[in-house]
């Protein structure tokens, strides 16, 4: 049965207040982070959820999504999945570095967990093979029952889906590389099929044994093949993202979107329908410009809930895939963010161009620009806050501190903290932390409006409003969509070289012009407005 939101199984259960009225700017996501898909026994379309770390099962015909390997399961990310001829399922468990078996009955089984970043995963028979999504990355066969890994071949630049083809070959993208490579599941020299891919992320072949590449890039590019002729034939879907692909036995073609997640079925021309529509896979940073267009940092791109500009799917906006985007604040026609992979970037809009202004960070979250227009950040992993300025110049505003996650600036020009781990909001006075409020919940999402702090207290999920003046506070929301479903509590991500994982929590606040709120629910993939 479809829960429409992860705290709310009706979809209808809005934030609470009595001071605001609150509405969601787009519907919660149900399938987010959508990658790995296949089709089971059963005759559902069952699909790896990397971010939510849980993997559920679409009904093809009417869009009803049930969760089958839940958040309380040992599987953490997974994303990517195959079926054995035993009805048991194979799941890549990329960033622990596992491969699960997960029989018939829901029982779970550890595999492997000797293969480094695991994605690509398939079955021929009863036989398991999966590639790793790495440089060097090797292509293996492992035995459920005992025994080593055998690897295939290595080399890979960066293997993801694959699957073996009606010459009874395993077929294999080189995604770095922008190739597609063919070996025999019993080893050999592995051979080169088609050079100057469009980003590959995927092989599939159709019912007909047309081979069919997926493009990871914002046009949503297929690309057919034929392998007798080697002729191609390219189409722009539009769907950013695309992870993976499952044919029915009609041949109709099923894709997901690891940016935006959903299921959309793609005709051969290009043509779509959406069974599952796609959503935000958080969001984190939220901001408003100042013509009121709302931004969303939503890891793997920048996104808009509904709007008119650009292409809207499941009332929200892709406008760019700007890979592991988690905080934003917009200034001036530009927009400024910050990612996990260590950096802060500007970002233009209109041009789609993109300026680096720092790298190194150790996780960078919230951002704010300055009275001066420097750009300040809270450097979460260090305790710091940091300064950039025009000329990329980073200096220390502030140290010591436990986990600062968001900033904010007041009309008198001074810097406020929040700190989630302190549960404290501080005011930094000349490099010093002075306490402006503490005992809350986990504060994260920060802002000021009219002489008032709001911030976002995740660990009760509501909304604080604090005296700038006197310090007194209140409750202005409560019953908020963010952070976990309440009981349930992962780990952090496991850090991979050049993989950031899964997004790590923040729930994003931003004031708009005329003075509305807007909140990143980040547990249901939604983005709340308060006015």
């Amino acid at each position: 049965m479809t829960r429409p939101s992860r705290f709310d199984d009706t979809g209808h259960q809005h934030a609470t207040s009595e001071r605001w009225n609150t509405r969601r700017l787009n519907p919660p996501n149900r399938l987010w982070g959508s990658n790995g898909i296949t089709f089971g026994p059963d005759g559902r379309l069952y699909v790896a959820q990397f971010i939510a770390g849980q993997i559920s099962a679409v009904d093809p015909a009417s869009g009803d999504v049930e969760v089958v390997v839940d958040l309380d399961s040992p599987v953490e990310a997974p994303d990517d999945l195959s079926f054995g001829a035993d009805g048991a399922m194979y799941i890549a468990d990329l960033t622990p570095g596992r491969v699960w078996r997960r029989s018939p009955e829901g029982q779970f089984t550890l595999v492997s967990e000797t293969v480094k970043v695991p994605n690509g995963i398939t079955c021929v028979g009863n036989r398991l093979f999966v590639n790793e999504m790495r440089s060097n990355g090797r292509l293996m066969e492992l035995f459920p029952d005992g025994g080593d890994p055998l690897v295939l071949t290595d080399g890979l630049a960066w293997g993801n889906a694959m699957q073996l083809g009606p010459d009874g070959l395993l077929y294999y993208p080189h995604m770095i590389a922008n190739e597609v490579w063919r070996i025999s599941p019993d080893g050999g020299v592995p051979e080169l099929v088609a050079k100057d891919m469009d980003d590959p992320v995927a092989v599939r072949f159709d019912r007909g044994g047309v081979l069919v590449v997926l493009s990871r890039g914002v046009a949503g590019i297929v690309t057919r093949i034929d392998l007798r002729t080697g002729a191609r034939s390219t189409v722009v879907t539009g769907v950013a993202g695309l992870d993976n692909a499952a044919f029915d036995e009609e041949n109709r073609m099923f894709v997901s979107s690891y940016a935006s997640g959903g299921v959309t079925e793609m005709h051969t021309d290009g043509r779509i329908r959406e069974i599952v529509p796609r959503g935000l896979d958080g969001p984190f940073g939220v901001t408003v410009d100042l013509g009121g267009t709302v931004y969303a940092a939503d890891h793997f791109s920048l996104a808009s809930p509904g709007g008119s500009d650009g292409t809207e799917h499941g009332g929200v906006i892709t406008h760019d895939l700007l890979h592991f985007v988690h905080g934003v604040t917009a200034d001036d026609g530009f927009l400024h963010l910050t990612s996990q992979l260590g950096d802060v970037r500007t970002y233009d809009p209109v041009r789609k161009t993109t300026r680096v202004r720092a790298t190194g960070l150790s996780e960078p979250t919230g951002i704010a620009v300055a009275p001066d227009g420097s750009l300040v950040v809270a450097e979460t992993g260090s305790g710091r806050i940091l300064r950039i300025d025009e000329a990329d110049s980073v200096t220390v505003l502030a140290a010591g501190l436990e986990h600062p996650v968001d900033v904010a600036f007041d009309a008198e020009q001074r810097c406020y903290v929040s700190d989630d781990r302190l549960g404290a909001v501080l005011r930094i006075d000349n490099g010093e932390a002075v306490t402006v409020a503490d005992g809350l919940g986990a504060p994260q999402g920060l802002v000021v409006r009219a002489g008032e702090l709001f911030t976002v207290e995740t660990a009760h999920r509501r909304l604080r409003a604090i005296s700038l003046a006197t310090g007194e506070s209140r409750i202005d929301a409560e019953n908020l969509a963010v952070g976990l479903p309440p009981g349930i509590v992962r780990t952090e991500p496991r850090p991979v070289p050049g993989v950031p994982g899964r997004p790590r929590q923040f729930a994003g606040l931003a004031v708009g012009p005329d003075g509305s709120l807007f909140v990143s629910a980040n547990g249901e993939g939604s983005v709340l407005r308060l006015s």
